[in-house]
């Protein structure tokens, strides 16, 4: 049985592998010149395409995440990434925090992600009112065009207030993801015989 897991492991990496040399080779990457990274035009936009970051694949996971898919609102956007963050930075604290071996170390992770989330979410804030606020004031900026098929922000986060709504939901979602995991954590015994009688 495990043989056929490792097996599958194995087809399933060769077969993304070539996925990705056709794909590439289809976009103009030679790859027995050692020709992995394509600059475009002009180099000033930063962006280089490599077969990863130019493929399909790469660009419709992209487009479902939260801050991509389209019809969300700013806070709505917010709250999901911050779920996600609140939900997957408690563990790191409980297994590896200097409280890992005493009781609290549960609440020891709850309070320290939900620290790491406040950060975050002032992080954004400044980032909000230094992008979006100033461009009230300067003069109009060019943007550079690029060939790459790249995804943008929606244009439902590019004012002051809307980023405020999606910072605000930021921080309602982290922290109430991290509580959510505390719980599970802390109940974590109660879960499992609820398991063990239902099977």
């Amino acid at each position: 049985m495990t043989l056929h897991f490792i097996l599958a492991g194995i087809f399933l990496a060769g077969h993304i592998w070539h996925s990705i040399r056709a794909r590439g080779e289809a976009a103009g990457f030679n790859f027995r010149q050692g020709d992995m990274v394509r600059s475009f035009d002009r180099v000033e936009t930063g962006n280089l395409a490599t077969p990863v970051n130019s493929s399909d694949l790469t660009l419709n996971f992209l487009k479902n995440l939260p801050i991509y898919r389209p019809g969300l609102s700013p806070l709505v956007r917010g709250l999901e990434i911050g779920m996600a963050h609140g939900y997957w930075l408690i563990g790191p604290f409980v297994k590896l925090g200097p409280l890992r071996d005493t009781d609290n170390a549960d609440l020891a992770g709850l309070l320290s992600a939900s620290v790491v989330v406040i950060v975050l979410t002032i992080g954004l804030s400044i980032y909000g009112s230094a992008s979006f606020q100033a461009q009230v004031q300067t003069i109009p900026q060019t943007r550079l065009n690029s060939t790459l098929n790249t995804l943008d922000v929606p244009d439902s986060l590019k004012t002051a207030d809307a980023w405020s709504q999606f910072s605000g939901g930021f921080l309602v979602g982290g922290v109430g993801g991290a509580i959510f995991a505390y719980l599970l954590l802390s109940n974590a015994d109660a879960l499992l015989q609820v398991i063990q009688a239902a099977i």
